[in-house]
């Protein structure tokens, strides 16, 4: 399975692939002493796993605030909180995207920012999953400052897989808008591996970390194959939440049409439809659609360098059984969100 990877993928190619589709010595993981392999996979946890919380920033030290009325920190979700001082003012986010890795997170984010009334946060503060003990008035010191009537976002595509992170949200505000981008989970796990091949060379194939000596049973403790059961994910998720309060993004329309899935977003936040299709173009290099013209310049932008390289090539064998492995859990997901996202 090769081709574009889109506005999740990543870059590099798979190592120790062997032949085209359909040939079975394909399927051969190359040999490996041991002591190289362990040093591998830690590589691979390394990049792979949540990393440290973001550094707390010089202008992020406490500032003296005007009082405020007691009904405006209740408005917020957390009584008692200063709110910074100056032009706007920081506050909690409204609307999150929180999933997921490798489904078009950063594309969707960057098309959001071209609306004037939607600041947010450039950064992913991680917050919800590894930051949670510094606090909701650290978290909220890390947000832009918005006027009234603009929205503040941000985007950290692990909240959605974090067992804890619905709960901790739901007691910042239960009222918090949800937007999850989702992907095929094959395709989106192809990106996954590629992402980490190009920072860690050498890794083992992306079949012998998909399934359990050979093609046995589908490793589902590998997070580029956990990610994608997005059925159970939800199920989690569903208990603070209802299912008004999510937006579920098409990964694949967000490259075929993206000023029809940016205008359900903005539908989604109340806005007024301003980022439309005049503001794309497809870029047929990379394989993926890029803005006109970016924020703040004259000048089209598209996303990084690491966005939009081709997958890796992987034997058509791996590629059926994990579709036929995740055929269920996304009919569930179907079920559950009421969109066909046609992955089967």
């Amino acid at each position: 399975m090769a081709g574009s990877g889109g506005l999740g993928g990543g870059a590099g190619d798979l190592q120790g692939a062997g032949p085209g589709p359909g040939q079975g010595t394909a399927l051969r993981a190359p040999r490996a002493p041991l002591a190289f392999v362990a040093l591998l996979l830690g590589a691979y946890c390394l990049f792979a796993l949540p990393g440290r919380c973001p550094p707390v920033a010089r202008t992020l030290a406490p500032v003296p605030a005007p009082a405020e009325p007691p009904h405006a920190s209740r408005r917020l979700g957390a009584p008692g909180l200063p709110v910074a001082s100056g032009p706007g003012r920081r506050r909690f986010p409204q609307a999150l995207i929180v999933g997921v890795k490798k489904g078009g997170t950063r594309a969707l984010l960057e098309f959001l920012r071209l609306h004037p009334d939607v600041r947010a946060l450039g950064s992913e503060p991680h917050f919800f999953d590894r930051c949670y003990d510094r606090g909701l008035a650290w978290y909220r010191g890390l947000m832009p400052r918005t006027l009234d009537g603009q929205i503040t976002m941000e985007k950290t595509p692990s909240y959605f897989v974090t067992q804890e992170a619905p709960r901790r949200i739901h007691s910042m505000s239960p009222d918090t808008k949800l937007i999850v981008v989702v992907r095929n989970p094959v395709t989106r796990a192809i990106s996954d591996y590629a992402q980490t091949l190009s920072k860690t060379p050498g890794l083992p194939s992306f079949r012998a970390l998909a399934f359990r000596h050979g093609l046995g049973p589908v490793d589902t403790a590998w997070s580029a194959v956990r990610i994608g059961l997005y059925a159970q994910h939800l199920d989690n998720w569903l208990r603070y939440f209802p299912l008004s309060h999510f937006l579920f993004v098409s990964g694949e329309r967000l490259v075929t049409d993206p000023a029809g899935e940016v205008g359900r977003v903005q539908d989604f936040l109340g806005l007024k439809r301003v980022v439309t299709d005049k503001h794309f173009y497809f870029n047929a290099t990379k394989g993926f659609p890029c803005l006109k013209k970016a924020q703040g310049s004259g000048r089209p932008r598209c996303l990084g360098k690491s966005k939009g390289r081709p997958h890796p090539r992987v034997p058509e064998a791996v590629v059926q059984r994990l579709q036929a492995f995740y055929r269920p859990f996304n009919h569930k997901f179907y079920q559950m969100t009421g969109q066909d996202f046609g992955w089967d």
